[in-house]
């Protein structure tokens, strides 16, 4: 499953993701992976949360970000949630479409077992109308 926390930039959507990957690392056995566009959020993260800093892997593309998904995917079998911090700038999607590289995350997600938890810089107005039922946190 891939659900969205959404809303304009500085509305507070990284605070809102960090509680909930804190919360929910309490409570799985599976392993917990934090998608970042830095390490400034690394001590704020339980240490049972692998932060990986995606810019250092230059990643240019959509669909290179996807088959990056694919790889930390492939490596880990006992992955259960995935953590994506300013996804737009993370996917090379900003001021595109996102709806492609959604539903092809949502298909790794419903194929590997994986939730996934996006937060995307726009109001949920904005969003296309596939994605508005994905929506958990709107602010």
């Amino acid at each position: 499953m891939v659900q969205l926390i959404v809303g304009k930039k500085g509305k507070g959507k990284t605070k809102c993701l960090l509680d909930k990957v804190n919360e929910e690392v309490k409570n799985i056995l599976g392993n917990v992976v934090f998608l970042d566009k830095n390490a400034k959020h690394m001590y704020e993260l339980n240490n049972r949360i692998r932060l990986i800093v995606v810019p250092e892997f230059g990643i240019e593309s959509a669909d290179a970000f996807v088959g990056f998904v694919a790889g930390i995917i492939s490596q880990d079998h006992d992955l259960q949630q995935m953590y994506f911090d300013s996804f737009l700038k993370l996917a090379c999607l900003e001021d595109q479409d996102i709806v492609d590289a959604v539903e092809r995350l949502e298909k790794l997600s419903e194929t590997y077992k994986i939730d996934m938890f996006l937060s995307v810089s726009t109001d949920k107005q904005d969003l296309p109308e596939s994605l508005k039922d994905k929506v958990i946190i709107s602010l």
